[in-house]
């Protein structure tokens, strides 16, 4: 039977799930009816507004313009996100000139109700909910008075641009709006229930499922094209979290660091290869990732491998701030970027300190680029003649000592130093010590 190393199972692992992610469908779709009526597009907005989101929705709502698509409805049900992902998704709803639906399946929250707001129109499900939309930060807290400004502003601007009453978006945003006859009294945000919505013109009906819908729509004998996100946009939205991307980070560095006190190239070296390319795919895959930050990669690392056969070091901090520059323009933020590199920078730090002082420099790749080899004494390396045999002889200076000078010593001239003393020529000198070819003189007075 044939056996392969763990090294090799692990490399074919990696090639098989790189080939396989990128051979995934891009495209996924259900088409429903005969396809003799007027084409509308279902688009589910669902789980956290983020840029995997955004991606998805730009590939369908280009899809939906491709196929002459006479409606597009997203179906809603989303507790929010991220504020910078809604404004591109907002600005991609108000450029359709398709007809749009928001049909709120069970919440459009914050964000949520921001992306329903720039639909043209927005339906209800029985036990659905819109509002709740003050911004918070990513520990928990209210954003500062600026961003709050903002975004009360942007609610505002949705519900005017599509001929709704800005006040109630205003509210969802501001909790010093008082509407206690919707449940909104000073210091509490705009929440709307589906009779509630209607009632203030921000919903068009309460409908309980999609024929419904479509049959206020007038389109009930439409073909139904039901979009889905696909593999590799279920894993794109996954790996550009906030959360998730620290951890890949830091797994990348952990892993080559580790690799450089392994034998050859395995385990850790693999998996910060892995990290690091997930890390990438789902930044191409989301959008946020373009060839250049590649190139740019692989150039620094290339510079990185150059920096241990090249003397120098500049050459290495090329390469580091190459890669350090591609991690940066591929993501979406540059402030949580920043933080998760910080994150990956310090865990490798550690490491590194770590398994310094547990194994030393004697192993993995160290124990190539290192040199080891003493040319010590102990070994018969001699750095040059030790004349010990000059130690208590006693001479004439043959020059004045500055402390340097020459002395004459039976008959041989030696170059001498003083022990700091100024000595004239002529005087009487006597060896103290030699230190290599370092001889050094004392004036012996008489």
């Amino acid at each position: 039977m044939l056996k392969l190393p763990a090294k090799k199972i692990l490399h074919y692992i990696l090639i098989i799930f790189i080939v396989g992610l990128v051979s995934f469908p891009l495209f996924g779709e259900k088409v429903h009816g005969d396809g003799t009526g007027k084409i509308v597009y279902v688009i589910p907005i669902e789980r956290e507004v983020e840029r995997g989101l955004e991606a998805f929705l730009t590939r369908t709502t280009n899809e939906a313009i491709e196929a002459n698509a006479d409606h597009i409805i997203f179906e809603i049900d989303t507790p929010g996100g991220r504020v910078d992902s809604a404004g591109q998704i907002a600005e991609l709803l108000q450029n359709l000139e398709i007809p749009t639906t928001s049909f709120v399946i069970h919440e459009a929250l914050s964000a949520g109700s921001y992306i329903a707001l720039n639909t043209d129109n927005i339906y209800f499900k029985p036990q659905a909910t819109m509002g709740a939309s003050g911004v918070i930060t990513g520990d928990g807290n209210a954003a500062d008075e600026k961003a709050q400004s903002a975004w009360i502003a942007a609610m505002r601007s949705a519900a005017e641009s599509k001929g709704r009453d800005p006040l109630y978006a205003a509210a969802m945003a501001d909790p010093s709006i008082d509407l206690p006859e919707y449940g909104a009294a000073e210091g509490k945000f705009l929440t709307l229930g589906p009779s509630e919505a209607v009632e203030v013109g921000y919903a068009e009906g309460i409908v309980n499922h999609r024929v419904e819908l479509l049959a206020e729509l007038d389109l009930t004998n439409a073909t139904i094209v039901e979009t889905e996100t696909t593999i590799a946009e279920e894993i794109a939205r996954f790996l550009t979290h906030p959360l998730v991307i620290p951890i890949l980070l830091s797994v990348a560095s952990l892993g080559l660091v580790l690799e450089l006190y392994s034998p050859g190239f395995g385990v850790p070296g693999t998996m910060g290869l892995i990290a690091l390319f997930l890390f990438f795919y789902g930044h191409i895959v989301a959008g946020l990732a373009g060839m250049e930050a590649i190139i740019l990669l692989i150039l620094g690392i290339i510079l990185v491998i150059a920096e241990f056969f090249l003397p120098g070091g500049i050459v290495g901090l090329l390469g580091i701030g190459a890669i350090l520059g591609s991690l940066m323009m591929s993501g979406y933020d540059m402030g949580h970027m920043a933080l998760s590199i910080s994150i990956a920078f310090i865990v490798a730090i550690v490491a590194a300190i770590y398994l310094y002082r547990r194994i030393g420099m004697d192993k993995g790749i160290f124990r190539h680029i290192i040199l080891k080899d003493q040319t010590s004494t102990e070994l018969g390396y001699v750095s040059s003649v030790n004349r010990l045999e000059l130690i208590g002889m006693e001479g004439v200076s043959l020059t004045p000592l500055r402390p340097s000078g020459t002395g004459m010593f039976a008959d041989e001239k030696i170059d001498v130093v003083s022990e700091g003393s100024f000595i004239e020529e002529g005087k009487t000198i006597k060896v103290t010590k030699v230190e290599g070819m370092r001889v050094v003189v004392r004036e012996i007075i008489k």
